[in-house]
Formats: C-alpha cells, sequence, structure tokens
C-alpha cells in the first residue's frame, strides 16, 4: 500500500494523518508534513495513525524529529496507531515522549 500524508491545521492544533506504509522512501513527504506543521506554530501536533499499516525506522527517525522540531511546549499525540505500528514506538520507548490515545477527539485534545 502507498503512503500517503495529508496535514491540517484547526485553530492551534495541527493534525497530520498518516496512511499505507511508512517506509525510507516515504519518509521524506512526513518530515515535510512535520516541518509544515510546524511552521504554523501550533500548540499541540496530532498523528492520526489508524490507517498506518507499517513503520519502518526511517518513520521513527521522523517521530523523534518532530517531537525535537516543535519543542517541548508542544504537545505531540499518536492517535490509534496499529498494532505493528505501536509496537515500533514501544520498543524504542517512544511512547514515553508522547501522548497516546486509541482514538481521536479534539475536545479531549483541546483540552489537554
Amino acid at each position: 500500500m502507498a503512503f500517503d500524508v495529508s496535514t491540517e491545521q484547526a485553530g492551534d492544533i495541527a493534525v497530520i494523518t498518516l496512511s499505507g506504509e511508512l517506509d525510507a522512501n516515504a519518509a521524506g513527504s512526513f518530515r515535510s508534513a512535520v516541518e509544515e506543521a510546524a511552521a504554523a506554530g501550533p500548540k499541540r501536533v496530532v498523528l492520526v495513525m489508524d490507517k498506518l499499516q507499517f513503520m519502518a525506522s526511517a518513520g521513527l527517525r521522523v517521530l523523534v524529529f518532530a517531537k525535537q522540531k516543535m519543542g517541548t511546549s508542544v504537545d505531540l499525540f499518536v492517535v490509534g496507531a496499529r498494532d505493528a505500528v505501536l509496537e515500533t514506538i514501544e520498543m524504542t520507548g517512544f511512547h514515553h515522549s508522547v501522548i497516546m490515545m486509541d482514538e481521536y477527539d479534539a475536545s479531549e485534545i483541546e483540552n489537554y
């Protein structure tokens, strides 16, 4: 399955939706989406991953980049990560650096 990424800005929340397979070839597109979101100066960044089938180490590097790029004042949410993707995030301990959620709830994120 081909990789797709889309970015949406809603107030001070940036939503990046990922689908398909995030491998080394697709990591650049994900990084560009992170940079686009960061340029808008959000307070929260939501990574919707419920349609992401696979994430290689290159995708994980972009997750780390996203956390560093946004800084400590921006909350980074990972929403709906499937088992294969979640396992990658947890094996590296990165789940301790982000807020993990099963489902996207804009009102819960706004009030976080």
